[in-house]
């Protein structure tokens, strides 16, 4: 018979819960707060005056041609990272899962990546591809391909791209392994003895059955590339060519941080919470309707 903790008072529990609960009002209700409060003012550089403006900044913020701009990258940053680093993590999840020689040692090695801070993974592409020190900038230079992200927008959207799918390639690969190896091996054996061959039983039987780990790594990825990718475009090219790879993320920290504009700062960082809370509502109320527990 199994038996349950029972808390005899209501003391312990709360004394359990208030450390987490601490950590969470410190550092995500407080700021968020402080946001949404600052977003609706006005103030100089310094902090020494403030004016209560009402919605003024965001409808500044919305109306503003480098926002929209912003705006664009974004989403396209953000699709292409969520699908480079989700079909890359499935495939050599797929490869891993297999019964080869050494296929623990390409588990760990295919890890490692995760423990890397994004500025680190960074500055690891950046000495492949600097077009001047670069091992792979000079050999495409060589080739006679112009390559330069410092001057090419394109390029370095590119660039930037393929280190964020990089970096969050190795937390995509655990999951996806997990989910290949709790599903039942009679259940593919069972297929092949039908016939069905290895790409037929992927489609059918694999896919379908990671369905809820594929969903789950899908609302992550796009969190991941639209909050926590400032380090790694700050890193490879500070926002530009031109501001060609100046997500919102990165536009809220120029204009907090550098042009000192706390209240447009604060109104971005609002609707971008709105913008990826919605994000996330419309893949739970669409997507999740294809996944099958």
């Amino acid at each position: 018979m199994q038996k349950k903790v029972i808390f005899k008072g209501k003391l312990l529990p709360l004394a359990l819960l208030a450390p987490q609960l601490a950590v969470t009002f410190i550092f995500f209700f407080w700021p968020a707060g402080q946001a949404i409060y600052q977003s609706l003012l006005r103030e100089d550089a310094f902090g020494f005056s403030r004016e209560f403006v009402g919605l003024e900044n965001f409808h500044e913020v919305l109306t503003d041609p480098s926002w929209v701009n912003a705006a664009l990258n974004s989403l396209v940053f953000s699709g292409f990272v969520a699908g480079l680093a989700l079909g890359l993590a499935l495939f050599l999840a797929v490869q891993a899962d297999k019964s080869i020689r050494g296929a623990t040692a390409y588990r760990s090695l295919l890890i490692w990546p995760y423990a890397v801070a994004p500025a680190v993974a960074a500055v690891l592409w950046l000495f492949l591809f600097q077009p001047n020190v670069g091992m792979l900038g000079r050999w495409l230079n060589a080739m006679g391909i112009a390559w330069d992200y410092r001057l090419n927008g394109g390029q370095a959207m590119t660039l930037v791209i393929i280190a964020a799918a990089w970096k969050q390639l190795a937390y995509n690969f655990i999951f996806f392994l997990a989910g290949l190896q709790s599903i039942p091996a009679s259940v593919l054996e069972a297929a092949a003895i039908d016939g069905a061959r290895p790409a037929r039983r992927f489609w059918t039987i694999i896919f379908p059955l990671l369905s809820p780990t594929t969903f789950f790594l899908l609302v992550v990825n796009l969190t991941y590339a639209f909050f926590d990718t400032f380090g790694i475009i700050h890193s490879l090219t500070n926002g530009g060519p031109a501001k060609a790879t100046e997500t919102l993320i990165y536009k809220v920290y120029v204009d907090g941080v550098q042009n000192l504009n706390l209240g447009s700062s604060s109104a971005q960082s609002v609707i971008l919470m709105i913008l990826v809370i919605g994000l996330t509502a419309i893949q739970f109320r669409a997507v999740e309707k294809k996944v099958h527990y």
